[in-house]
């Protein structure tokens, strides 16, 4: 088969929503947060996403994870302090991709989605996606390059070529077209998620790709949304060591592809197997 034959087959693959049994959860919605020296913004961020998303999801339906990777600055005591239903320390630091794997695994909901603690993405642009999951797709993942998407402030110049660096060095590892693989606002069925996360092993921000080439693989299904962003200066993303290492990670990628890494491992897969359509569907 020829690159470009399966090039078109990922396509088809990815836009293909498939019949799939009730994901298991007890809420219908957790929220996970990466943290990582955020002891003076934590409080208000939980504060806000309560008060906007959980009118949105339903009393009790929101389960907000914060995931305190190794600040060592008290975010952890903040994030009880404002009441996060599940707060997870990491030893030390590691990482967001080692920070949402470790909230993957504390979450309850049905659906679980993650986002940055600066809010870039209002809290209730997640009930977009957690609709979307609910309509049936395995995968739901904003993305800044959407035609629908508003951006409140334009980004730095050094942010964008890097943006655009990432965007074609990708390519050496997915097939399919994704615009943007680095939006901080991403959504999956519980099951999917434990499934992509339990394999992953990215820990710094090229986790997002891995997550693509495994939904590839995999066979799951996908949609973008667009987005609402508000830029933050004081993002602690620095973009050109960020860069660096991410397209070291796009190496590890591969090499882990080629070595058989992301297999399914006996059982896995029971979640993949068809079951009742979506409502409506």
């Amino acid at each position: 088969m020829s690159r470009r034959e399966r090039v078109a087959e990922v396509q088809r693959s990815l836009a293909t929503r498939r019949p799939r049994p009730p994901a298991p959860g007890d809420v219908r919605l957790s929220l996970i947060i990466p943290a990582y020296r955020e002891a003076d913004r934590i409080g208000s961020t939980i504060k806000r996403v309560r008060t906007e998303l959980e009118p949105l999801v339903g009393d009790g339906e929101l389960e907000i994870v914060v995931v305190d990777d190794g600040s060592g600055d008290g975010t952890d005591l903040a994030a009880r302090g404002a009441e996060a239903d599940t707060v997870v320390v990491q030893p030390v630091n590691r990482g967001k991709g080692a920070a949402v794997r470790a909230g993957v695994q504390a979450a309850s909901g049905r659906t679980v989605a993650f986002t940055d603690a600066d809010l870039a993405y209002a809290p209730a642009q997640v009930h977009d996606l957690l609709l979307a999951v609910e309509d049936g797709w395995d995968v739901v993942v904003g993305s800044r390059a959407h035609p629908g998407t508003t951006t409140s402030a334009p980004a730095s110049r050094l942010r964008s070529v890097g943006s655009r660096v990432i965007n074609l060095a990708t390519r050496s590892v997915l097939l399919g077209d994704h615009a943007d693989t680095q939006c901080g606002l991403k959504a999956f069925r519980s099951d999917v998620a434990r499934i992509l996360f339990g394999r992953g092993l990215i820990d710094g921000f090229a986790f997002d790709i891995e997550l693509f080439a495994m939904v590839e693989r995999f066979d799951l299904s996908l949609t973008e949304l667009p987005v609402t962003l508000h830029n933050m200066d004081e993002s602690t993303v620095r973009v050109g060591r960020d860069t660096v290492d991410l397209l070291a990670d796009l190496g590890r990628i591969r090499w882990y592809a080629r070595r058989g890494r992301y297999r399914l491992r006996p059982g896995e897969d029971d979640a993949l197997l068809p079951g009742d359509p979506p409502s409506g569907h």
